[in-house]
């Protein structure tokens, strides 16, 4: 008679449902949206370092230049914010998304474009996570039932 529970061959794949609980980091990872605030902490970082671009590169728009470093500062800070207090978010990414869209005008085109996609899809994603919606689960299809008749 076999024992009740055996370890699998070594260099077979464990079963989807014999997986690890997940750590502290992923806990924390899915109380909160993290990755719409990580995107919005990274647009707002390109941003900034495409203000030190050369001068022969860079597309200087607006007048004194203050929002120019003002409006990437706010992203990142939103974007932290998003991590620290995720109770806030509709707030956090209302303000990410119309601080995003002025940086078309005032950050080299937003950093030309890389950072303003960065911030608009994080403060989307931001926006559209539910704190209380399980976790999605990866089904996994059984052999088909044949038809009656087959």
């Amino acid at each position: 008679m076999a024992p009740a529970h055996q370890e699998p061959p070594a260099g077979t794949t464990v079963p989807a449902g014999d997986r690890r609980p997940p750590s502290g980091f992923s806990v924390w990872r899915g109380r909160r949206p993290f990755w719409g605030g990580l995107l919005l902490l990274l647009g707002g970082g390109e941003i900034l370092l495409t203000e030190q671009a050369s001068i022969s590169v860079v597309l200087q728009a607006g007048a004194g230049g203050i929002a120019a470093y003002l409006l990437p500062v706010v992203m990142a800070v939103c974007g932290i914010l998003l991590l620290a207090n995720p109770g806030q978010r509709l707030f956090y990414s209302v303000v990410g998304v119309l601080v995003s869209l002025g940086t078309w005008v005032t950050s080299n085109l937003g950093g030309f474009f890389v950072g303003l996609l960065l911030g608009l899809i994080g403060s989307c994603l931001a926006f559209g996570w539910l704190p209380d919606q399980e976790p999605r689960r990866r089904r996994r299809r059984g052999p088909r039932a044949s038809a009656p008749g087959d």
